[in-house]
């Protein structure tokens, strides 16, 4: 039997399951294991501060199909600041590993410099957390976080290694080790059958794509299912690019922020849900009461648990997404033989007249600019292939709403914990993660400052990506700088370079902040500005190989459409398509 450290044979581990890149910020009771790493093929990428070391590995496996994400920190606060990471990967079911390094064991109960039950602390936001006490647990604690990850419902997790256990010599094979099966639950045929007799009697039928299709892989299989039955499908947010959006069966995101107006109209109308890997969020949903009212539920989930947690349905279905969705696709091909699914013309006639005349309009030639104007832009310069990353705010909200995905993971968000400051590493994981995919973020003023230092990690590694930062607070500071300096406002406007405190969120430069963390940045005024501000940022980006920032100062305070109910949104831009005449300015839908 072979004899090396308890982190050579944790590295051997962290080989065979496919890790090629780490996240993390050395420190001196996780040396042993950056030893080992030193001796092995695994990347590692230095960040500036553990959370942002999480945020990396999150937009690292979200990226690309079979990536799993590595963190690693120091003992004591190096975990404590990774609890956010592992929150958001938890929330929107993402599996990271965080590995932390401890106080030696015989130090732990003697309140030791930095020696913290850090596992505790992270429990509640891991799928496990351990402290391994016993060099001969290391290498099977990694390959069991390993298994944990990719079986059920995905999530993170945390190992905690104290420092003499890191250092001990035990005995491991690596030839007669290997990775662990994935445990996928098959669907009960009967509830198939079920399911399916029941799309098939309906006359309004939708199906809700969730964010377990993009993580199953299972976004093919929904849009042949979707085709086969005729039945329009509404992604979520989590689950956007599941099925193009320029797909005649896309009828639009439901919600009360992230939604389209024919999105909402269309679900309001219909009499039967079909929920596929989604956890009714309650932004999706709203009341309960009335997003159920009129109409039968079936809901598919890898998590037993996650079934009638938020509402009863009429079917629950305990089954990976992608199994679930073949075996739908294989019932229906029995039905769509028999003409089953025919009597839905109409309903998918009407869910696609609604996509076409209930629009909401972008083209605002207004200075301060609208955001609705920012996103049209980036409809425009950006191809069908593009990764977009964004995480939460009003940004989050108007992106939702106006900006077009087509394809699985191009629409890297973080969906329920909503972190500030994710963006930036996120957009570096990402970019890692498939470096032949062009990755851009959308971020606000106020976001953006949180992690801002991740940008010099972005810069160092040479990690090329295009950010476009909305920034409500700009001209705000010039008015607060007018009053204060006694200058006149419309003066400064016409300043091409105008000094903190004037510019930025609480008086940060955002573009000299990102000249001095080794990137460059353009600031934009007017609308008819922005294409060529991107377009110039694309070519630096690709040159310099950095992120590139554009910097588009918007108006200070926006109406975009919002309500309390999915039955009661408040809209504010006119409809398209439609006579002068109905155009809205206020409407209640």
């Amino acid at each position: 039997m072979a004899k090396m450290t308890a982190m050579q044979a944790a590295v051997s581990v962290l080989e065979s399951e496919g890790v090629r890149l780490a996240f993390g910020v050395p420190g001196a009771a996780i040396l042993p294991l950056y030893e080992a790493l030193k001796e092995s093929d695994i990347r590692h990428v230095l960040v500036r501060h553990e959370e942002g070391g999480t945020h990396a590995a999150e937009g690292y496996t979200r990226a690309r199909t079979g990536n799993i994400g590595i963190c690693i920190g120091t003992s004591g606060p190096a975990g404590t600041n990774m609890v956010t990471g592992l929150y958001s990967a938890i929330a929107d079911s993402i599996p990271i590993l965080c590995i932390t390094g401890q106080a030696p064991r015989a130090k732990l109960h003697k309140e030791d410099f930095q020696a913290i039950d850090v596992a505790a602390i992270t429990r509640p936001v891991t799928k496990w957390s351990i402290t391994v006490m016993e060099g001969a647990q290391v290498p099977w604690a990694f390959r069991h976080a390993f298994h944990l990850m990719r079986s059920g419902r995905p999530g993170p997790v945390h190992i905690d290694l104290p420092l003499d256990v890191q250092k001990e010599i035990i005995e491991y094979d690596p030839e007669a080790d290997a990775p662990l099966p994935v445990v996928k639950p098959q669907p009960n045929p009967s509830a198939i059958r079920k399911a399916i007799a029941m799309l098939a009697a309906a006359e309004r039928p939708l199906i809700i794509a969730g964010g377990g299709v993009i993580n199953a892989d299972a976004a093919d299989l929904l849009v042949e299912f979707a085709e086969l039955t005729n039945t329009p499908v509404v992604p979520t947010l989590m689950g956007w690019g599941a099925i193009p959006d320029d797909h005649p069966l896309n009828a639009g995101m439901v919600g009360l922020q992230t939604q389209h107006r024919y999105g909402n109209a269309n679900f309001l109308d219909s009499d039967f849900v079909l929920g596929i890997g989604n956890r009714w969020a309650n932004r999706h949903t709203g009341s309960t009461a009335i997003y159920t009212r009129g109409r039968k539920f079936v809901h598919i989930d890898i998590e037993p648990t996650q079934i009638g947690r938020v509402f009863c349905p009429d079917v629950g279905i305990v089954a990976d997404a992608k199994n679930a969705l073949a075996a739908l696709v294989e019932a229906a091909h029995v039905g769509a033989r028999d003409g089953e699914f025919r009597r839905a013309n109409a309903w998918v006639a009407k869910v696609a007249e609604r996509k076409r005349t209930m629009l909401r309009r972008t083209d605002f030639d207004n200075v301060p600019i609208k955001p609705q104007r920012v996103f049209q832009e980036i409809n425009a310069a950006f191809d069908r292939d593009t990764q977009f990353v964004t995480a939460i705010g009003l940004y989050q909200i108007a992106s939702g709403q106006f900006q077009r995905v087509y394809a699985p993971r191009n629409y890297i968000v973080c969906g329920q914990a909503g972190p500030l400051g994710w963006e930036v590493s996120a957009c570096t994981g990402a970019k890692l993660a498939d470096p032949t995919k062009e990755v851009v973020g959308i971020v606000g003023d106020y976001s953006f400052q949180f992690l801002i230092e991740e940008l010099a990690v972005a810069a160092q590694y040479h990690v090329p990506f295009v950010m476009v930062l909305l920034n409500n607070a700009y001209l705000g500071l010039i008015r607060q700088a007018e009053r204060a300096f006694k200058m006149d406002y419309e003066v400064q406007l016409a300043f091409e370079n105008i000094n903190a405190p004037e510019i930025g969120e609480y008086g940060v430069d955002h573009v000299k902040a990102a000249e001095a963390f080794g990137c460059r940045a353009v600031r934009v005024f007017e609308p008819e500005k922005i294409a060529g501000a991107i377009a110039w940022a694309r070519q630096e980006s690709a040159t310099l190989r950095v992120p590139i920032i554009v910097e588009i100062i918007t108006e200070r305070v926006t109406n975009i459409a919002m309500g309390a109910e999915i039955d009661a949104v408040t809209e504010f831009e006119e409809v398209i398509d439609q006579p002068a005449e109905m155009s809205i300015e206020a409407e209640t839908v």
